[in-house]
């Protein structure tokens, strides 16, 4: 996956989509990620897990991370892409720079908690010693379907 544009990761974010709606089945927040390589195979999907696990750092990326470094058999992500439904949290952004992907692909934005350039910009900050590049708004409406109508059912 070498492309830039938005097109170029839509069926990467089909997949997630449908890692959204898994977890949001299971009364989890539906937001998907996958990782594929740089030939655009995955190596990994996941959806949020936090309700079901118990675990407060079990985020769609967090899991699809951890999943797509033992599938690849390293720690290092080079040459792979994160793709996910929903804008990192700052917790998300920092594995995604610390797992060294090439690129970070979202969906829908979160204004109240992004940290890849909406609140905070922490996959692209200087400070850092690895900056993924950031594709951002692919499948956006949907995304923020998925997660609109998620919460539309639980809230009066």
């Amino acid at each position: 996956m070498n492309g830039s544009s938005p097109e170029d990761f839509e069926a990467a974010m089909r997949l997630a989509l449908a890692q959204a709606v898994r977890a949001g089945r299971r009364g989890e927040v539906p937001v998907g990620a996958v990782v594929v390589d740089r030939d655009g195979s995955v190596l990994s999907g996941a959806g949020n897990d936090r309700e079901t696990s118990g675990d407060p750092t079990a985020h769609a990326e967090v899991l699809a991370l951890r999943a797509a470094a033992e599938a690849a058999g390293r720690w290092r992500l080079a040459g792979c892409t994160l793709v996910v439904t929903l804008e990192p949290c700052t917790m998300c952004a920092g594995a995604a720079v610390l797992a060294r992907v090439d690129r970070v692909v979202y969906g829908a934005a979160d204004e109240k908690a992004g940290a890849a350039g909406s609140v905070w910009d922490v996959i692209r900050d200087r400070r850092l010693n690895h900056r993924p590049e950031v594709v951002m708004g692919v499948l956006a409406g949907e995304c923020a379907a998925v997660l609109r109508d998620f919460f539309a059912d639980r809230r009066p």
